[in-house]
């Protein structure tokens, strides 16, 4: 028979800290800690396993689980001599969740259970303090009400503070035993009043309920929101840990407390908590009394009166301080405790891995490896390398208010503040003349680049994590909150309204690309510090990784981001952006609007000197590096305009009527552009086009090796590719392009010709395209699309849900889909390496920079990864940790 109830305390550990799966990560601690000789109040803990089986069998228990508690309850009962139910001598419990993963917050507790109105006479009498009694009965009706029978936990608070202020007090415990005796009458009559029935007084009907309502919290939307923003599977469940209760609120004696073993937020090696005597955890964390710190030197920094722990209970400090430092040697980690002082006795309620900043992450790692108690591949391993995006952007001062006004997709991490403004000339403007803004669209475009550039952070109404705006603010470094649904956005009047609000062009807002808040007025904002910590593991993490790390860059200040943060080359220079500056876009038009090649040659040759000089910044910045350069890829009609003074415009520019402008716009309409005449099928219909790029490319590059003495290496890649003979057209292209300006100089380069892969109709055929090409490159951002059938920008709306109901782990935008997209991928990489061994191999999609992802690439043996620039050092570390996993 399935084992469901494992017992710990009083000399028994049916498990132990390897057990987190089964028993939870609370559960698996306690009968650790409690196996290592710990001051740990006996209890059990019914395994994760029965949390599935309850929901698949309609929320109800099997016999044989209720045989195994009542076999439970009588270890605890064992143990301490006293027993549940008992009028004269009750033994309370505490029920509190407990998954593999901590989930601060997310799930429920209750309190003091096994109080009705006889135990909690006993209680009074064995404590000899009917206050104490009285004052856990209020609590444990307050909590069962409010987790329980979920009734309107405001009710029974309004009554607690009605009860104060009729007898002019203003802490709980200013409140005596006949005041908390009158309090619970009270609190009955609401129970009554909102749930129809009394309070239950059997104390194993009480027990059931709070396990149902333990294992049902697992379920509530919180819950579910929590697991979604942090990948925890749903089939996961929650363990329920009850235990035998201790009481910090027996007096001056007691007392309770959180405390870290170092600080969370710096990383010092230093005790970090709160305690507060007389109170039960709760207090603690809610908020209701103000805590006193712990250490007498924390007390002193913050100018503080109150007593510390240290100086308050100097002998149960001492003891917690021994405890502090033997969990952290054999955890080998920051240890995140709670503890209880019974009338000078102290009690380990939990220990568990503490959460901690990046930075605070950071320096434990190191200080760790450094003092010998982890090797520097744990430390590797310790960090998670998304929180690094704390270090490498602005964040927002946690002490400051925020007035917020919605929530969207943290699309970009950072935070900034700035004047709303609703197009990208305006950003441009108002950004040359000193001013902050903040560009809200409902969507932005290429031709939103200057805009996006200028500003100082993005929003937008549509889209998602992996949509235009947010992959390009996340290249340029900028904050960005994209699929803001609540928003309406008049772009024309220069307002956007959300929540009954309106904000003006030239009000100042605030977004943070790390949570998708957006805020009303400026919020202040803290720099971020690459202090030496940060240095430290990169290094070591480059001394382990096998994958080379690359960046998405196409500006020459992107370039210089990346290669300050580590980038080994460039794995994507989209050149179609290097088309939208306001100083070629006329010579862009006219080459899209002439009627024949002589007349696209004259505006390509226009365009050739700017070319080049783009790729000489590049180059320069990456010389003697690999840059992988993606020739134009989006359809003409993007270039051409959309409003009437636009075309008005333009037409006078090129010297044509603005009727024939716009039936050559009308010409090139496509109803589904990103299926369309773009890509390699530009370069078969207008193959000048690419031949002035690869031209101007091969100049760069002879033009930097000759002033530098060194090359870069240009990788020229031919988008959107599906056959052999597309690549084999262009390939011909290139090359010629090539050995023209080689035989020109006088200087030959090293350069190779590739593809990207982003059509299923690739990956398959992926063995003959390896005939002609040199590298793949996988563009998983458009190979999502194509294999899935959705649409990056759209599916925001609905994804949400799919991963809820478990259709996808992940959202495929984020993180790779391994078993569809993940699958033509590795058959691409197998069959390309078949037909040419040497192949080059990468990806470039915004999955670069996911650390689920770029183990995946890990397992498939791809070369590199390329990521933006602000995520470059996410992917180092992500890099590392792949190989020591592999």
């Amino acid at each position: 028979m399935t084992q469901y109830v494992y017992r710990f305390g009083g000399g028994v550990s049916d498990g132990g800290s390897g057990d987190k799966v089964l028993l939870g990560g609370k559960g698996a601690n306690l009968a650790e800690m409690a196996s290592i000789g710990l001051p740990v109040p006996p209890g059990f803990t019914i395994a994760t396993t029965m949390c599935t089986r309850y929901y698949e069998e309609g929320q109800t228990f099997p016999d044989s689980v209720r045989d195994e508690v009542k076999t439970g309850i009588a270890h605890i009962e064992g143990v301490t001599g006293k027993r549940f139910g008992d009028p004269a001598d009750p033994l309370l419990v505490s029920v509190r969740s407990g998954a593999r993963i901590s989930m601060p917050g997310m799930m429920d507790t209750v309190l003091n259970l096994g109080l009705n109105d006889q135990t909690v006479e006993g209680l009074a009498s064995v404590s000899d303090d009917a206050r104490f009694a009285w004052d856990s009965y209020r609590r444990f009706i307050q909590m069962y009400s409010d987790v329980v029978l979920e009734l309107d936990h405001g009710r029974f608070e309004e009554a607690l503070e009605i009860a104060k202020e009729d007898r002019g007090y203003y802490l709980d415990t200013d409140l005596t035993a006949d005041d908390w005796r009158a309090l619970v009458a009270q609190y009955k009559d609401i129970v009554v009043e909102l749930w129809g029935k009394p309070f239950p007084q059997d104390v194993h009907d009480q027990l059931w309920g709070a396990i149902g309502a333990v294992f049902g919290s697992w379920q509530a939307d919180r819950a579910k929101v929590y697991r979604r923003l942090n990948d925890i599977p749903g089939d996961w469940g929650t363990a329920v840990n009850v235990q035998a209760m201790v009481f910090g609120n027996m007096g001056d004696t007691s007392a309770t407390g959180v405390a870290f073993t170092r600080d969370p937020s710096t990383g010092d090696n230093a005790y970090y908590g709160e305690f507060l005597i007389n109170a039960q955890g709760e207090d603690v964390v809610a908020g209701i009394r103000t805590p006193q710190y712990l250490t007498t030197a924390a007390r002193a920094a913050a100018n503080a009166k109150p007593l510390s722990m240290e100086e308050a209970m100097p002998d149960a400090y001492a003891e917690l301080a021994a405890v502090f430092d033997r969990l952290e040697r054999h955890y080998r980690d920051m240890q995140d405790i709670e503890f209880t002082v019974q009338q000078g006795k102290l009690w380990m309620l939990q220990t568990r891995s503490g959460k901690r900043t990046a930075k605070a992450a950071l320096k434990i790692a190191v200080d760790m490896a450094e003092e010998g108690l982890i090797s520097r591949e744990e430390a590797i391993a310790r960090v998670d390398p998304q929180a690094l995006d704390q270090l490498l952007h602005p964040t927002l001062d946690p002490k400051a208010t925020r007035d917020v006004l919605t929530k969207g997709l943290p699309a970009s991490p950072g935070a900034a503040s700035g004047i709303a403004v609703f197009d990208s000339d305006t950003a441009e403007r108002r950004a040359n003349a000193g001013d902050a803004v903040i560009l809200i669209r409902t969507e932005t475009s290429p031709e939103d680049i200057h805009g996006m550039h200028a500003a100082r952070g993005i929003l937008t109404a549509r889209g998602g994590m992996t949509s235009h705006a947010a992959v390009v603010a996340r290249g340029m470094g900028r904050p960005c909150v994209s699929g803001a649904g609540s928003i309406s956005i008049d772009a024309k009047a220069g307002v956007m309204k959300v929540a009954g609000r309106e904000i003006r062009e030239g009000d100042v807002v605030t977004i943070d690309g790390a949570t998708g808040e957006v805020m009303a007025g400026a919020v202040a904002t803290v720099q971020p510090e690459l202090a030496g910590d940060f240095g430290t593991l990169m290094e070591w993490a480059d001394g382990v990784r096998r994958l080379k790390v690359r960046t998405n860059a196409e500006t020459p200040l992107d370039c210089r981001t990346a290669r300050d943060f580590g980038a080994e080359g460039i794995g994507l220079c989209r050149t179609e952006h290097m088309f939208f500056e306001q100083s070629r876009i006329t010579a862009v038009r006219q080459m899209i609007l002439a009627e024949d090649e002589a007349g696209r040659r004259a505006a390509l040759e226009r365009l050739l000197p700017e070319q080049r000089s783009d790729f000489v910044e590049i180059f320069e910045v990456m010389v003697g590096l690999p840059c992988t350069i993606r020739l134009l890829d989006p359809p003409l009609h993007e270039f051409l305009p959309h409003a009437e003074a636009e075309f008005a415009e333009v037409a006078q520019a090129a010297g044509i009527e603005v009727e024939q402008l716009k039936r050559r716009a009308a010409e090139l309409h496509e109803f589904n552009p990103m299926l369309g005449h773009r890509g390699c099928r530009l370069g078969v219909t207008y193959p000048e086009i690419y031949e002035m790029q690869a031209r101007a490319i091969f100049e760069a590059a002879v033009i930097v090796a000759e002033k530098s003495g060194e090359a870069p290496i240009p990788e020229v890649m031919i988008p959107l590719v599906g056959t052999k003979r597309e690549l084999e057209l262009m390939k011909t292209v290139v090359d010629k392009a090539a050995q023209a300006v080689f035989t020109d100089k006088g200087r030959t380069i090293e350069y190779l010709v590739g593809t990207m892969i982003e059509l299923p109709r690739a990956a398959l055929k992926a063995g003959e395209i390896a005939e002609a090409g040199q590298f793949f490159s996988f563009g998983t951002n458009d190979l999502t699309q194509t294999t899935l059938g959705v649409s990056r920008d759209d599916a925001s709306r609905f994804l949400g849900a799919y991963v809820e109901k478990g259709i996808y782990a992940r959202d495929p935008f984020v993180s790779i889909d391994v078993e569809g997209v993940g699958e033509l991928i590795e058959l691409a990489a197998e069959r390309g390496r078949k037909t040419r061994p040497d192949i080059k191999l990468g990806i470039c999609g915004e999955h670069g920079g996911d650390p689920a992802s770029i183990a995946f690439c890990e397992t498939v043996g791809l070369d590199y990864v390329s990521a933006s620039p602000y995520r470059v050092p996410i992917a180092r570390l992500a890099a590392a940790q792949a190989a020591l996993k592999k």
